[in-house]
């Protein structure tokens, strides 16, 4: 059969409309869920469950979820950490004597606090991570013969050293990246 680049041309543009029409949908789902954090939130920890209950029913695939939790951990670091560079900031501060300073440009003065990842990127990653593992916990390639202790432990004290890091830094540079407990402002109508 003989085709035209008409026709290759036409196929290869519905396939692409096709894409086109997903990508639309999934981006749509993804702005309405956007004011739900609560429940966004939820949806992630239900995910997590099917998949831990995956990894006890099947009793292997401990790679998988220990590679999902490497993965999460990196991103709950990126989470809690200012956008702005605290390598800079921490270069800066070695240099510099004891002594109080008075900003001297704008780079100098306060900035609020920004994350280096935002909470709906955070969300949206540990969703797509969270699926990618479930799918992975049903392939057979990745029942990986492990002692799984050992990958508990090693991931306990990464996530002990890292987050230990974490708050030192945030005690250091005194910021803290939560809401809870900072003082509200009520509007005022007149």
């Amino acid at each position: 059969m003989d085709f035209t680049q008409n026709d290759e041309v036409q196929r290869d543009s519905s396939f692409s409309l096709f894409l086109r029409k997903i990508s639309n949908s999934y981006q749509r789902i993804l702005d309405t869920s956007t004011p739900y954090k609560l429940q966004r939130w939820l949806f992630a920890c239900v995910l997590l469950i099917l998949f831990l209950y995956r990894i006890i029913a099947a009793q292997g695939y401990y790679v998988v979820i220990y590679t999902l939790g490497i993965y999460l951990l990196t991103q709950f670091t990126l989470f809690l950490s200012p956008q702005f560079g605290t390598l800079d900031m921490d270069i800066m501060e070695d240099d510099m004597e004891d002594e109080p300073t008075l900003p001297v440009n704008n780079d100098d003065e306060f900035k609020p606090f920004i994350r280096r990842l935002p909470e709906f990127k955070f969300w949206h990653n540990t969703v797509r991570a969270t699926l990618l593992a479930f799918v992975c916990a049903f392939i057979p390639f990745f029942d990986i013969p492990v002692f799984w202790p050992i990958l508990l432990m090693y991931f306990i004290v990464i996530t002990y050293l890292s987050m230990k890091k974490q708050i030192d830094h945030m005690i250091k540079h005194h910021y803290v990246p939560f809401d809870i407990g900072k003082k509200k402002y009520n509007k005022v109508d007149k």
